[in-house]
């Protein structure tokens, strides 16, 4: 017994020894990947992972919607812009996810961010609408910064002193991609949203409009190309969103532009499997899929960025909210990952101008209503599935 204590002992001892020569991890590496930041916090029912520690906890903060930071579409667009000011000038930060699509969720994660040292909060997302109206009149000291939403009460905006709301005209960028896909040779077309929200609208009544105006200056006939469109009512990476997909193609629809987040990546399997192409949104999403031809992008990380930035000048926007387009270069298509044959940088640049110019005019959501097939069209025809 005396030799098993005595053993006992000096392996306590070595243990020790190796604990106390460890070195301690104070900062992790600033990466945009959630798995290589993970850390979870059970308390506030939230899921978080940080970016660097301090005394004084975490500066900036990202909560995301129903997606994730590492969904390749708009969460993590977001919180690159975020991440990226951050580490240039070694800023703590953190982002956190909602346990649930709630608005007490939101508002648990909001407090938790203050209760962690969060100066200033984005906030990308239409759910966060009536949670940062509650948050902004809660913690006047700290700012939010909201992305595709503005603080409301009911349906009335009300953007305090302390909050900044940013939108993008994603009917633009969708016009873009529709007028490339029709350029490029495609006639078969099919939009498929996630749920119908705003941005997600406003993305697919401009792709129609794209795409009705190549095939007029190509000078085809009515109904020569045609395009199916629907919600399907999630942003989810899921077997009824790629079946849906794949019956799509199997039904003669050569290219999708996919509006969803990971709805993208259903569309993509199923593109991959019947040898067709997808659009992608929000980011550049071609390394995603070799399907992905083209994305119709919003500048989300320079304009989270520059919202960072102004807040640390001095110069943070208040009470405002702006709408960035193709003259901020807000929206657009990367063109130089983009995998067309015939629609042209030529041709981008030139119709980009045109944009910019305010030469074409795009009706969107609050124009057209409710239904994709209000839209007038010269030669597309849209059909609408469930």
């Amino acid at each position: 017994m005396r030799k098993l204590a005595s053993v006992l002992l000096m392996s306590a001892v070595a243990v020790s020894l190796l604990s106390a020569c460890a070195k301690p991890t104070t900062e992790t590496q600033a990466s945009s990947d959630a798995s290589q930041a993970g850390e979870s916090v059970s308390d506030a029912g939230s899921e978080a992972a940080s970016e660097g520690t301090s005394a004084s906890g975490y500066e900036l903060a990202l909560i995301t919607d129903v997606g994730t930071i590492d969904d390749k579409s708009f969460n993590q667009g977001s919180w690159e812009g975020l991440d990226k000011y951050a580490t240039e000038h070694n800023i703590t930060h953190k982002y956190y996810k909602p346990a649930e699509k709630s608005d007490a969720a939101c508002i648990d994660a909001i407090d938790l961010a203050v209760k962690g040292g969060a100066k200033l909060i984005v906030t990308p997302g239409f759910l966060f609408e009536g949670p940062v109206h509650e948050a902004q009149a809660k913690y006047p000291d700290v700012k939010f910064v909201t992305i595709d939403a503005e603080p409301k009460s009911g349906d009335t905006a009300d953007i305090a002193q302390n909050s900044h709301a940013i939108f993008y005209a994603e009917e633009q960028a969708g016009y873009l991609a529709g007028y490339a896909a029709v350029k490029e040779g495609y006639k078969s077309l099919g939009f498929m949203g996630g749920i119908a929200v705003p941005a997600v609208v406003r993305f697919g009544y401009g792709y129609v409009q794209g795409a009705d105006a190549a095939a007029k200056e190509l000078g085809l006939a009515k109904g020569d190309v045609k395009i199916k469109y629907t919600y399907v009512g999630n942003f989810d990476a899921s077997p009824e969103n790629q079946t849906k997909a794949a019956s799509w193609y199997n039904e003669g629809v050569e290219c999708i532009f996919a509006c969803g987040g990971a709805v993208g990546n259903s569309v993509m399997k199923a593109a991959e499997a019947a040898d067709k192409v997808v659009i992608g949104v929000d980011v550049d999403q071609s390394v995603e899929s070799p399907t992905v031809i083209t994305s119709a992008t919003k500048n989300l990380q320079d304009s989270v960025y520059n919202a960072i930035a102004e807040f640390y000048d001095g110069k943070f926007p208040g009470g405002t909210k702006v709408i960035l387009t193709a003259s901020d270069l807000g929206v657009g298509l990367p063109m130089e990952s983009s995998k067309f044959k015939n629609f042209t940088k030529e041709d981008y640049d030139k119709l980009y101008e045109s944009l910019k110019s305010g030469s074409i005019t795009i009706a969107n959501d609050e124009a057209v209503g409710d239904n994709v097939t209000d839209i007038s069209t010269e030669v597309v025809e849209v059909s609408s599935v469930e």
